[in-house]
């Protein structure tokens, strides 16, 4: 499916209703917790949204409680805006300290370290099915992105490209110094891969190598198709366009929706990862469990969410494309994408030949973009065999497994 399908599908999914009752919820008064997500002292039955940030924390540990691997979980401090500067993460109206939600799983001594960054509309539970077999290796390192999840939520009030880019990739950075690391493999999949890309282009000396799943934002506008073009100039284009630019996301439907909503995404998840899943169909367990999750973290604060506009133009084009800095990069690169991922690997093959250090290219058949879900020993495979020379005791050890490829 391709993105422009996947967008008509959610936006005419809405309603005016839909937009003014969220409108109307995001302006409604709380409380706020450490974490900076919505809190409410109301019981779940008697709330517009059956949800708040003890929610959140609950539904992470249901769904983490599939992972055998023991883990730590712990919110890390980052401040409350980036040393020297003016403004606050970014341009919010308090001055209060930040946290990233953050989980470390036990690992063997020497371990290297490994990173992992989530998707837009996402958190750092998606990869649940990832844990257990990369602990093995790495020391894994999963959380989610300031904005999203059980991490806290600031008023979003970025008003260009650069300055939403800071936000997240600053806020990554200030993570770093917090959790005193220096080394590590950054690995982000779609959304979360063009935030790892662009940290690792203005902090190379600390990433030693660089996995994007399914990067998003490596295509300009200028690679809009003619179609494209052409649907954007009816008045269903041009109705979807402004929907776009005025920020109206997924998330609006699914708090809008109120009690309704946690259906919506149990649909959502039952299909994508059931009778139209492109790989391994999810457990009934891992199923119910992920649906919760996912509605927790989708239906709290606006944050991050509304980075959308900013970075990408209607179509999810990206406004300062991957592409155009590719002659710029410094970090052994591999890419990892699903043989049904609607993300075009061949963007990262235009920007390969561009590279000046090591870059590979792997394609994990029976699986979309959500690779790692789809089919997780595939995932695995290629993570390893991106990483053999940083891993004992040696290269061969780590082929594919068969039919994943190197292209």
């Amino acid at each position: 499916m391709s993105i422009k399908v996947g967008l008509r599908r959610w936006i005419s999914s809405s309603s005016n209703l839909a937009k003014n009752m969220a409108q109307e919820l995001n302006n409604s008064s709380s409380t706020t917790s450490k974490g900076g997500n919505n809190k409410s002292y109301w019981p779940s039955v008697l709330r517009w949204i059956p949800t708040s940030t003890d929610h959140i924390v609950d539904a992470e540990k249901r769904l983490l409680s599939l992972v055998k691997t023991p883990y730590t979980q712990e919110m890390v401090n980052i401040g409350s805006g980036p040393p020297g500067s003016k403004v606050r993460w970014f341009r919010s109206t308090s001055n209060e300290p930040r946290f990233i939600n953050t989980v470390t799983f036990n690992s063997k001594e020497g371990a290297p370290t490994l990173v992992m960054v989530h998707g837009y509309a996402a958190s750092q539970g998606f990869f649940f099915r990832n844990f257990d077999a990369l602990a093995q290796h790495f020391k894994v390192i999963a959380i989610d992105q300031l904005g999203w999840g059980g991490s806290s939520r600031p008023d979003f009030t970025c008003k260009s490209t650069e300055e939403t880019e800071a936000w997240f990739i600053d806020s990554l950075e200030e993570w770093r110094k917090a959790k005193n690391l220096s080394n590590f493999v950054l690995l982000g999949h779609s959304f979360g891969g063009y935030i790892a890309a662009k940290y690792a282009l203005k902090h190379p000396e600390h990433v030693q190598h660089l996995i994007l799943v399914g990067p998003a934002g490596f295509s300009a506008e200028s690679d809009k198709s003619e179609r494209l073009t052409k649907f954007q100039e009816t008045w269903k284009g041009a109705v979807l366009n402004h929907l776009w630019e005025s920020n109206f996301t997924p998330m609006k439907i699914v708090r809008g929706l109120g009690p309704f909503g946690p259906n919506l995404v149990r649909k959502y998840t039952s299909a994508r990862f059931g009778q139209y899943s492109t790989g391994e169909v999810l457990a009934e367990e891992e199923s119910t469990l992920l649906t919760d999750y996912v509605y927790h973290t989708l239906a709290a604060k606006a944050s991050g969410e509304l980075c959308l506009k900013h970075i990408f133009s209607f179509g999810a084009f990206a406004r300062s494309p991957l592409l155009q800095r590719s002659s710029e990069w410094k970090v052994p690169t591999t890419f990892i994408y699903g043989f049904q991922d609607w993300m075009d690997y061949k963007g990262a093959d235009a920007a390969r030949k561009n590279m000046t250090v090591p870059c590979e290219i792997i394609r994990v058949p029976q699986a979309g973009h959500f690779v790692f879900l789809d089919n997780a020993k595939g995932f695995h495979s290629a993570v390893l065999h991106a990483c053999r020379r940083l891993l004992p005791p040696n290269p061969a050890n780590y082929p594919l497994e068969e039919g994943v490829t190197s292209v």
